[in-house]
């Protein structure tokens, strides 16, 4: 749900509260088909109406669909005109899914009945009540902040009154703007809510395995492929987390020098014991798996099937043929529920960055979204971090900079060369060097 909505509106949305629910009901909303293709054309089932009654469990989300206009099959000479009716992809025109999108129903309608002229007399004219629903907004969206840090003092304090759960692990994250999201770098969108990486995922790891095979050979799992891939900056569905809050504060004080600086922030995780695996777990295992299976593969996935139902299926079958080329054990008895979840999993130390930053991972299922205030298993909070050079100046004189977070020779060079850097020299005219030695 809400694949292809532009992120922020997602994640304001993403909880479904009654405010989400009540702004979903006041938009206009087209039915469509999947589109289907001939040789004379494509062609689509479109409707055009409301949603009302939306319901939701932890498996379904369900709505009653209001009818309002019945456009019937529209046929399109290719899949491109029917893509720019919706300003869609081909993705999106093959794909069931719900998306909330940005733009103007009436600019959509008004496309459509180029194609249906005879249907001219149910649209509605702007303004309209049945057209009511420009001014409308999303909700805010639910962060819990639990202050501003401006020293590495301050920043302490805040998490020391923040008490821990019973049972859980603590983990950070820093982000260098507030605005970052919470997702890893193969499920981040472009601004109209498109995938950027997602289609791709197998293809990218098959791409690098196939470039640098011997990099790989050490690697026992899949999940430790997935993060060798990650160390070298290749789009996965990893996000890299720390068990050292100062290791995040240190990236959430970087910036450009040739940015303003802005606001930071820092993520706390609290994880419950029983989501945190182990690079060897089997549930780590079955998600990161997801990989080496194409795009149609992976939307065949149904995670609301029972275990066995599900394990009949030919795309259980393809990933079952996957885990047994890591673990010849496995049973043929995958959880469709683990699928689609997001665990936090301790890897193998294999790198000295990962020694460093006493580095753990996120690893999210299968259509898995992180909510702003976290979800069954992991609470979030927050903290926003100002005065960032202060704080850095700080963090260096207890040894955290360039060296120790990315113990590598390049970025050691890089932080000696920033550190041991002479400021210019000002120079002066002979006439302002005489009135100083007057004064």
């Amino acid at each position: 749900m809400f694949e292809y909505t532009p992120a922020d509106t997602e994640k304001r949305l993403e909880s479904l509260d009654q405010k989400s629910v009540a702004f979903l009901e006041t938009l206009p909303t087209f039915l469509c088909s999947e589109i289907s293709t001939d040789r004379d054309g494509s062609s689509m089932l479109i409707k055009y109406g409301r949603i009302s009654d939306i319901t939701s469990d932890r498996r379904e989300v369900s709505a009653i669909f209001e009818l309002q206009i019945d456009f019937g099959e529209v046929r399109f000479d290719d899949i491109e005109l029917a893509g720019s009716v919706f300003g869609a992809d081909r993705f999106q025109l093959y794909r069931t899914h719900w998306a909330v999108r940005e733009g103007d129903a009436q600019d959509v309608l008004g496309r459509l009945v180029e194609l249906k002229p005879d249907l001219a007399h149910f649209i509605p004219e702007p303004g309209t009540h049945a057209d009511d629903s420009s001014e409308v907004e999303p909700p805010l969206r639910d962060k819990k902040i639990l202050g501003v840090a401006d020293s590495v003092e301050s920043f302490l304090k805040l998490l020391y009154n923040s008490p821990a759960g019973a049972s859980t692990e603590t983990f950070f994250r820093g982000h260098s703007d507030a605005r970052y999201e919470l997702t890893p770098s193969l499920l981040r969108k472009w601004d109209n809510g498109d995938w950027q990486f997602m289609p791709s995922e197998d293809r990218l790891c098959k791409e690098l395995l196939i470039a640098h095979h011997d990099e790989f050979q050490v690697d026992q799992y899949c999940f430790d492929r997935l993060v060798r891939m990650q160390h070298y900056g290749l789009p996965t569905r990893l996000l890299d987390i720390s068990g050292n809050p100062l290791i995040a504060l240190f990236f959430a004080c970087s910036w450009k020098p040739d940015q303003p600086a802005i606001d930071g922030e820092v993520i706390v995780f609290q994880v419950s014991s029983n989501r945190v695996k182990y690079y060897d777990s089997d549930t780590v295992s079955c998600i990161s798996n997801l990989s080496n299976l194409t795009y149609a593969q992976k939307n065949e996935i149904d995670l609301r099937m029972e275990i066995d139902t599900f394990n009949g299926t030919d795309v259980a079958g393809k990933l079952l043929h996957h885990i047994k080329s890591e673990k010849g054990f496995f049973e043929k008895r995958i959880i469709p529920d683990d699928l689609g979840s997001i665990v936090c999993v301790k890897a193998k130390r294999t790198n000295t960055r990962i020694r460093s930053q006493s580095g753990a991972f996120l690893l999210f299922g299968q259509e898995a979204a992180l909510p702003d205030a976290g979800q069954d298993g992991i609470e979030i909070s927050r903290v926003t971090i100002q005065n960032k050079a202060h704080i850095i100046a700080q963090l260096n004189r207890i040894n955290i900079n360039g060296t120790t977070v990315y113990p590598s020779i390049d970025q050691t060079a890089v932080h000696l060369r920033d550190q041991y850097k002479s400021p210019p020299t000002i120079r002066r005219s002979s006439a302002t060097a005489a009135d100083e030695t007057a004064m």
